[in-house]
C-alpha cells in the first residue's frame, strides 16, 4: 500500500528543524488558501500582501522559506528574493507567478530563488519544490505551457520592453507589422 503524499510531506517537514516561511501574494483568497494549507502540512506560515511589507518581515526575522509572487501591486517580488538571501543565504524561495515565461524564470532563479512555479501552484508542489534536493530533478509538469503560450509569451515579453511600439517590436522580432497586429489582438492560447 502506498504512503499518502500528504502525510509524506508532513514528516519531511516534520523533520526540519526551522520551519518558518513567508507567503507573499497579493490575492487574498489565493494567499489564505495556500497558507493555510501549508500550515496544515507543518510550516510556520508569515503572511504579507506587499513587497513592502515582507522587506520589513525580513529585515525582522528572515524565514527558512519563502514563497513570493512575481508581480505585485507595490514592486517585484525579485526584490524580496534578493533581501531574503543577503538576510539569510540558506533559505530556500521560490516564485509564483500567473505570468509564466522564460526570462522572468531566468531572473527569478539569478535572485536566488531555487524553483519558479506557474499560478495556480497546488499546496503539495510548492512544498514539493522548497524541499527539493538540489541534484535532484524535479519531475516534469503536468500541464506544461504549449509552445504556441510560450511563442505568444516570448511576443508579449518584446512588446513591452519595447514600450508596446509595435513597429519596433515587429522590427526586433524579424516579422511582419500587420503579422504582429493581429497576433496581438488574439487572445492568450492555453
Amino acid at each position: 500500500m502506498d504512503a499518502d503524499p500528504h502525510e509524506v510531506l508532513k514528516t519531511a517537514i516534520a523533520g526540519l528543524a526551522d520551519k518558518t516561511l513567508l507567503l507573499m501574494d497579493d490575492d487574498a483568497p489565493f494567499r489564505n488558501r495556500l497558507a493555510r494549507a501549508l500550515e496544515m502540512r507543518g510550516f510556520t506560515v508569515a503572511v504579507a500582501e506587499g513587497v513592502h511589507q515582507a522587506m520589513e518581515m525580513i529585515d525582522a526575522n528572515p524565514p527558512a522559506f519563502a514563497v513570493m509572487d512575481m508581480r505585485l501591486e507595490d514592486g517585484n517580488g525579485l526584490q524580496a528574493v534578493e533581501a531574503l538571501h543577503r538576510k539569510r543565504p540558506e533559505a530556500r524561495a521560490i516564485m509564483l507567478t500567473g505570468y509564466g515565461n522564460i526570462a522572468t524564470a531566468v531572473a527569478a532563479v539569478k535572485s536566488g530563488a531555487i524553483d519558479y512555479l506557474s499560478k495556480p501552484a497546488d499546496a503539495d508542489d510548492v512544498v514539493k519544490a522548497l524541499l527539493a534536493v538540489e541534484d535532484h530533478a524535479p519531475p516534469p509538469p503536468e500541464n506544461p505551457m504549449s509552445a504556441d503560450r510560450v511563442r505568444w509569451e516570448h511576443i508579449q515579453r518584446v512588446y513591452a520592453l519595447c514600450g508596446q511600439n509595435v513597429s519596433e517590436t515587429a522590427r526586433r522580432l524579424n516579422m511582419h507589422r500587420r503579422t504582429l497586429q493581429r497576433i496581438l489582438a488574439k487572445r492568450a492560447p492555453k
